[in-house]
């Protein structure tokens, strides 16, 4: 690999790929052209190339793509977050379907019977938790953001645009906050924002504990900037891996709602959730549609969280087994679960599901049907060491890695399920971020007929 300056090249981008760029071919070798759209015949400049392809920046765009738009955002050109701001709403999400159906059938050598319509969801202010980085310089300059496209630098914002709006009008009085404290000897590390209905949190990470002087000025800046705000908010500290309440004491906490299953969620900063409250109600209730969940089935729900799958399943009747590889996620769920009234029809295990082989899947005994819903890497180890006669009759995954995806949908074609349907959901709109989800159902020797309940 080697970083290489040359003269600017042209050629016609062919499609996307799954960070956003557009590629083309020149000369047999692929390339990665950052900037660039489908359909487009663009100027450009190789900034790295390798054996295989190059990666390059786009310099010129001479014919532009009906899809491509003016992006809204100031910050555009340098923050590393949203990069695709500059094609339309709708067009993002054919480019992600395509993206999904495209690394199923390049990596995976496997195609859905049926591509399940997408789901948009909001183009904007969506996003109920984010992590802002904090840098200060040799001269005591403060920067708050997200980290810039091409570098590890902090890009300074005064909004964002995918944050909720209370949020995002709120970024330059929290500035003002943390350089007052850094200059007083507090330095922030970052400050996370958590909003949901009846609560906005907003966890701040220092350097080191702030002292007593130091959270008298919170205190003061609290009831001074967000008392007169009409939405709820409260002040958390984090300290190493743990976040605590700090002020005001005795505000509701932190949930969400899964109103189509009657499930009410508490949950803590730190806690895995979904980033769009909005887009997991929908996900959670197609999830079930296509689970089919009959009363009294056994169900199991991989990587289960705090509970975001098991306990609408158990609402439905299943008896569930959720499985996941943080103790403390797992003590949540336990808890989520006795709330809302479905205790008795859930259990938790604390497992690390990257370490499953066949003894494993033996230990947890014969499943109806599955729900895999695995972190970037997948769920390779499960999807190889299930064997008959623990083979679920329907497995349902939700990925957010349209890669890892594909490659363990090969893995269970093999085992002899049919690959019925997958779909996209637009969880993280403005980003090349893809979210999809499958359904895969085991071809019984008696039973070759497809599943048609889409």
């Amino acid at each position: 690999m080697r970083d290489v300056e040359k003269a600017v090249q042209t050629a016609t981008v062919t499609s996307i790929d799954y960070e956003g760029r557009g590629v083309a071919r020149v000369d047999g070798k692929a390339v990665f052209i950052r900037g660039a759209l489908p359909s487009e015949k663009v100027c450009y400049r190789v900034t790295r190339s390798k054996k295989q392809f190059d990666e390059a920046e786009v310099v010129e765009i001479e014919q532009a793509s009906s899809e491509r738009i003016r992006p809204e955002c100031r910050y555009f050109e340098t923050c590393g977050g949203c990069v695709l701001q500059h094609v339309r709403p709708q067009a993002q999400v054919a480019f992600k379907q395509r993206i999904m159906e495209e690394q199923l059938e390049r990596i995976g050598k496997v195609k859905p019977s049926q591509i399940l319509p997408p789901i948009y969801g909001m183009p904007w202010h969506y996003r109920d938790r984010a992590r802002l980085s904090v840098s200060v310089n040799q001269k005591g300059r403060l920067k708050m953001g997200f980290q810039a496209k091409k570098t590890h630098d902090v890009v300074d914002i005064a909004s964002c645009g995918i944050l909720p709006r209370h949020v995002s009008l709120l970024l330059p009085e929290v500035k003002k906050l943390l350089q007052q404290l850094a200059a007083e000897g507090a330095t922030a590390k970052f400050v996370e924002f958590f909003s949901s209905k009846q609560l906005t949190v907003m966890n701040l990470g220092f350097q080191k504990r702030p002292s007593e002087t130091h959270l008298t000025a919170l205190k003061r800046w609290f009831d001074t900037t967000l008392k007169a705000q009409p939405e709820q908010w409260q002040v958390w500290l984090q300290e190493g891996w743990q976040s605590h309440p700090f002020y005001p004491e005795g505000k509701l906490g932190l949930t969400y709602d899964l109103s189509e299953f009657n499930v009410h969620m508490p949950y803590r900063p730190g806690d895995f959730t979904q980033i769009n409250a909005e887009m997991n109600n929908v996900m959670v209730g197609r999830a079930l549609k296509l689970l089919d969940i009959r009363s009294g089935e056994r169900i199991a729900d991989l990587f289960c969280g705090l509970g975001n799958f098991s306990l609408p399943m158990a609402k439905c009747g299943a008896e569930v087994v959720g499985i996941e590889g943080s103790e403390t996620l797992v003590v949540r769920a336990h808890q989520n679960a006795r709330e809302n009234l479905c205790a008795e029809q859930t259990t938790f295990l604390t497992a690390d599901l990257f370490d499953t082989d066949e003894t494993v899947v033996t230990s947890w005994g014969k499943f109806d049907k599955m729900l895999l819903d695995p972190p970037r890497s997948g769920a390779y180890a499960v999807v190889k060491s299930l064997y008959k006669p623990y083979l679920p009759q329907r497995i349902v995954y939700v990925s957010c890695n349209p890669a890892t995806f594909a490659r363990d949908a090969a893995v269970l074609v093999e085992k002899g399920y049919a690959f019925q349907a997958a779909g996209v959901m637009n969880m993280f709109a403005q980003t090349a971020h893809v979210e999809s989800i499958g359904v895969f159902e085991l071809q019984n020797d008696t039973n070759g007929a497809e599943y048609d309940g889409f």
